[in-house]
């Protein structure tokens, strides 16, 4: 009996050496501020992605996946806790925290054996002192690799050289997972490098939220050029993947944080802000692969399903939902809508404040719940209150920007920049079918007060499950937290929580 105890003992250590020897790894590749429609397999003309339709091609390219939050460090620390900004208390804005009481899906992955790190841009920016962490939360950063900048702008890290640095010192028997973060497409860009590279303005897609002019159309491709080189960098990863024998036991997930650095994009809820490329490859975990997923998702989703597919159990405070029914084609798995939020971005309005909002979108619709619709929503035009001292500072400074900006009286882009700029009611409803770009709300109309109720109802049966506090009451502090990005204004300064 106690010979059979000693095998049972023996078994049960090499299955579980066995089961962990097996378990993926993981690559997470995510670009700075890129939007949907901008890679080749999702239909862009003019840009090259290689190594972005390589994955999509190989495993699965979803076409409705969003983030939390259209703003870096909400969305990034979305995606590292499978939670909604507003569970996240200081994380839900930019230049903030990430309090270290919410879990990771990388320090549990590391917790159970896995090797951790990261390159470029992880969780940021903001601080991690103050939350109480001291290391990163995307992992151990890598960072000697470095190259000449390819263009002004432009980072000098060498990210896939990084990636190969951790790979090497990696141990062969340890699943790793790999955070490759890099700063493109995030402004500034050098201005003409799209022409110069070769690319042919005429052939530039235009979206009709901005003027179609030569200023325009220049200034989208300096972003698609950046765009390719964060491509560029993925496809390095990959070759070094295939020479360490690792490519088809890894996880590698293609993606960005939000959408274009452009006006009515990045830092709204509409599509162009809030919808992005999404492609995963995983030979051993996906049941038909090379076809496009119709699920809608949220880039929080992620962490959940990187737990599950590494034998772990997600915690409970993971809200977000595990992909792993779409990945093994479980047909039963239907996910119809994704949602959105915003709190202070960038502390563009008088005392600091943000602009909070909540939004549902669904195959048909995008419906918005903006919570203070007296405040600008693109940042006050008055630089004077804006922490970065430009005005509506929430949108970076562009050539699009600026000629907007110029302009906004002009026939032809008077109602581009009011939409851009402008302010907006409590309630936003666009019909996708008849308007893809969201530049016709038709909240209020009498043919679609039950679509607007319908999805008002479940905007908020979502929040109230997921205890929103802004919808459940409670302490409502977004607007108070201590702002950690640089200050331009003098005397800038976030108002001080009214006692009670």
């Amino acid at each position: 009996m106690r010979s059979l105890s000693y095998i049972f003992v023996a078994l049960l250590i090499l299955f579980n050496v066995a089961a962990k020897a097996q378990r993926p790894n993981i690559l997470f590749c995510i670009s700075d501020d890129q939007s949907y429609a901008h890679t080749g397999a999702n239909g862009d003309p003019v840009i090259k992605t290689p190594a972005f339709d390589r994955i999509a091609k190989e495993g699965l390219r979803f076409i409705h996946a969003f983030c939390d939050a259209p703003t870096c460090g909400p969305s990034r620390s979305a995606i590292l806790t499978g939670q909604p900004i507003w569970r996240l208390e200081e994380a839900g804005n930019i230049h903030s925290t990430l309090p270290a009481k919410f879990a990771t899906y990388t320090e549990l992955l590391e917790k159970s054996g896995y090797n951790i790190g990261f390159t470029g841009k992880g969780w940021s920016p903001g601080r991690l002192e103050p939350g109480g962490r001291t290391v990163n939360p995307a992992g151990s950063e890598f960072k000697a690799s470095q190259l000449a900048a390819p263009l002004k702008g432009m980072s000098g890290k060498d990210y896939a050289g990084n990636f190969e640095e951790f790979l090497g010192q990696a141990s062969e028997d340890q699943p790793f997972c790999f955070w490759l973060g890099t700063h493109e497409p995030h402004r500034g860009f050098e201005n003409g490098a799209g022409i110069k590279s070769g690319k042919d303005p005429s052939k530039a897609v235009v979206p009709p939220i901005f003027p179609d002019n030569d200023i325009v159309r220049s200034d989208i491709l300096d972003y698609l050029v950046e765009v390719e080189h964060f491509d560029t960098m993925v496809a390095r990863a990959i070759t070094a993947l295939e020479k360490a024998d690792q490519l088809d036991n890894t996880i590698v997930v293609v993606t960005s944080d939000h959408g274009m650095p452009f006006p009515r994009a990045k830092a709204s809820l509409y599509d162009a802000g809030s919808r992005v490329p999404l492609a995963i490859r995983w030979p051993k975990g996906i049941a038909n692969a090379g076809h496009k997923v119709e699920d809608f998702v949220n880039l929080s989703d992620l962490a959940p399903t990187f737990l599950e597919a590494a034998g772990l159990t997600p915690p409970d405070m993971m809200t977000a939902r595990s992909l792993m029914g779409i990945l093994n084609g479980d047909a039963t798995v239907s996910l119809d809508a994704a949602f959105i939020a915003m709190e202070r971005h960038d502390g563009c309005r008088k005392g600091g404040k943000g602009y909070p909002c909540r939004a549902i979108r669904t195959k048909d619709y995008l419906y918005i719940y903006n919570f203070e619709p007296t405040r600008w929503p693109s940042g006050s035009p008055d630089a004077s209150v804006c922490a970065r001292s430009i005005p509506y500072g929430e949108i970076d400074s562009s050539p699009t920007k600026t000629f907007m900006m110029n302009h906004r009286l002009e026939h032809g882009v008077a109602r581009l920049a009011e939409l851009a700029f402008g302010m907006r009611p409590a309630e936003e409803l666009y019909d996708l079918k008849k308007d893809p770009h969201q530049m016709h709300n038709v909240a209020g109309s009498v043919h679609m007060l039950d679509v607007q109720q319908t999805l008002r109802n479940r905007l908020f049966d979502h929040l109230k499950e997921t205890k929103d506090p802004r919808v459940i009451g409670g302490t409502v502090d977004w607007d108070y937290y201590p702002y950690y990005g640089r200050v331009s204004t003098k005397g800038w300064t976030v108002d001080p929580k009214p006692k009670q």
